[in-house]
């Protein structure tokens, strides 16, 4: 995951995926700046309410809004898959290494054997 992307790249690939505002004034900071702000957030783990703006530009709980919105309307999902179908496209998608996360993964105890022998551990 990028942990900051430059406003071209955003233009390009990820503004025209994000749902806009419709209704309240314009926003003083750019949408690349709030969505920079956003991948800060999920970069490093901080708080929301501990975000380090500059100058204070804007307020945490706005940033946090935007990132509700995208998430709750399906844009990040939209910028996903259409991102997903670009690689594809492009021949730049590899699925030969695939990482998953295997935190809640149910693990099944009492297995006689596992395939890498020295992390069986039990006895039989």
């Amino acid at each position: 995951m990028p942990v900051k992307v430059g406003r071209a790249d955003f233009n390009k690939y990820i503004n025209p995926y994000l749902s806009k505002s419709t209704r309240g004034p314009k926003t003083k900071v750019s949408r690349c700046k709030i969505f920079n702000y956003i991948l800060y957030v999920l970069h490093t783990g901080i708080q929301w309410d501990k975000l380090p703006t500059k100058r204070n530009e804007i307020h945490w709980s706005n940033i946090y809004k935007w990132h509700s919105r995208w998430s709750k309307d399906g844009s990040y999902k939209n910028l996903f898959e259409t991102s997903i179908m670009f690689l594809r496209d492009e021949r730049k998608l590899d699925l030969s290494i695939l990482h998953g996360d295997g935190s809640n993964t149910v693990a099944k105890k009492g297995a006689k054997e596992s395939d890498t022998r020295d992390t069986n551990t039990r006895k039989d």
